[in-house]
Parts: C-alpha cells; structure tokens; sequence
C-alpha cells in the first residue's frame, strides 16, 4: 500500500483506468466473437448486422491504445474478409 498521498491518488485512478479498459476490451471481443459465431453458424444476414458494431468497437479499442493500430486493422480486414467470403459462397450456391 503506498503512503504518499500522490501514490494512492495514481493508485485509485489506475484501479479506475483498468476497470474501464477491460470492459471496453470485453465489449470488443464480444462483438467480434457475435460475427464470427454468426458466420459460422450461416446466419449472414445477423453477421451484416452486427458487422459494424465490431468495426466500431475495434477502432475504439485502437484509438485508446487498448491494441496496436496494425491488430485493429488485421482485425478488421479479417471481419471484412470472412463477411465477403461467406456472402460470395452463398451468392454463387444460389446461382
């Protein structure tokens, strides 16, 4: 436990910091996991739904330094990438 009154202000603010960050990261890869599981299970219409949500929660998380801008973009592309891939395999089944 800190005894300077500076180091037990960083302390609580640090706690609160965390707290928020977590959640702003579970929020993401909620999102995230509620498009690949969409995908996965063929349901493309409520994986375009959900779509830009993920984007969305992705960018944030980057822009708060919650993950490298590089992971964010990989992440994205890898969302954009399986949506394309799911909706060409249905388009070309159909056809």
């Amino acid at each position: 436990m800190p005894n300077k009154k500076s180091a037990i202000k960083r302390m609580r603010t640090n706690r609160k910091a965390q707290l928020r960050n977590r959640m702003t990261r579970s929020s993401m890869r909620t999102t995230v996991r509620r498009v690949d599981d969409a995908v996965e299970a063929g349901n493309l219409e409520e994986a375009v739904q959900a779509l830009p949500m993920a984007l969305s929660r992705v960018c944030k998380a980057a822009k708060k330094n919650l993950i490298h801008k590089n992971t964010a973009a990989r992440k994205m592309s890898r969302l954009m990438r399986e949506i394309n891939r799911a909706q060409n395999s249905t388009t070309a089944s159909a056809s």
